[in-house]
Formats: structure tokens, sequence, C-alpha cells
């Protein structure tokens, strides 16, 4: 197993409160020893005026999995996991339903972390899109929050 803490679906549940996941539908679905599973409905909250899957939903899809993935792997007592950088390819537009995320390590380093994610229909299992996250892990007390915004130290 690859995480820090032997973290549950209930535990991380509770990251989802007030945060963008809430706001769209996600769900935490599965832990496994090597992969973090979630899903978005496809509806009013995350299509696009054209009725299908924004493409942005399903960057937040692979964000959050991969956000909380990198997280899961590091001392969260010393150490946070930020972004750096995310793509993702759309492969299938998406009507209705449920889109499901699989998020799993290319690579964990002690500074940086790589991660895929493959979503697909519920539904069907096809495949909808593909994102890579790179994450860098920072000592804690490197961002501190000053009023509304995030200062680097």
């Amino acid at each position: 197993m690859i995480w820090f803490k032997d973290y549950s679906v209930d535990y991380l549940d509770g990251l989802r409160n007030a945060n963008m996941g809430e706001h769209i539908g996600f769900e935490f679905l599965e832990i496994g020893a090597d992969f973090l599973k979630g899903r978005i409905p496809v509806d009013h909250r995350t299509t696009q005026p054209f009725g299908i899957l924004h493409g942005g939903a399903s960057c937040v899809l692979a964000e959050t999995l991969g956000s909380v993935a990198a997280w899961m792997t590091i001392d969260p007592d010393t150490h946070r996991a930020v972004g750096l950088e995310i793509n993702a390819n759309h492969i299938r537009a998406v009507t209705k339903g449920y889109v499901i995320g699989t998020c799993t390590p290319m690579h964990i380093g002690r500074r940086t972390q790589v991660w895929q994610i493959d979503m697909c229909e519920e539904a069907t299992g096809k495949r909808t899109a593909i994102s890579r996250i790179t994450m860098a892990v920072i000592e804690q007390g490197t961002l501190s929050a000053q009023k509304d915004k995030v200062v680097v130290k």
C-alpha cells in the first residue's frame, strides 16, 4: 500500500465539504492499495451549454483525485501536496449518468509526484477522458494564508 495512513472513504468524504467537490456532486468511491476512485454526476452542475460534460468538470474530477491521492501519501502534519500542472485529453462526450475517475501514481518522489487519472462513463465503461497532474510536495508552513490571499514564503 502506498498510503501514509489507513484512510477510509468515509474519512475522505469529510474533505468534500464547502469546496468545489461539494458544488459539483463529487463522491469518493474506493481506495485501493495503489489507486483512488471517485465520480461526478453529469447534470446541470457539470454540463456545458450544449448538454455534454464540461471539460472543466473532468479537470475538477482529476484534480480532486490527484490532489487527495498525493496528500494521502505524505505526512499531513509536516507536508502538503500542491498542484504544479494538470492536463486533460477529452476523448468522448457524455450526456447523462456518472463519470468515474481512477487515479494511479506514475511517480511518487520526495519533492514531486505525477498521477494519471483515467475517466470513464459509469454505465458503459467507455473512456471519456484521461488526465495527468503533477504535484509538488512542500513542507508545512511554506504557504500561509493572509486574509484573502495566499503568500509564498
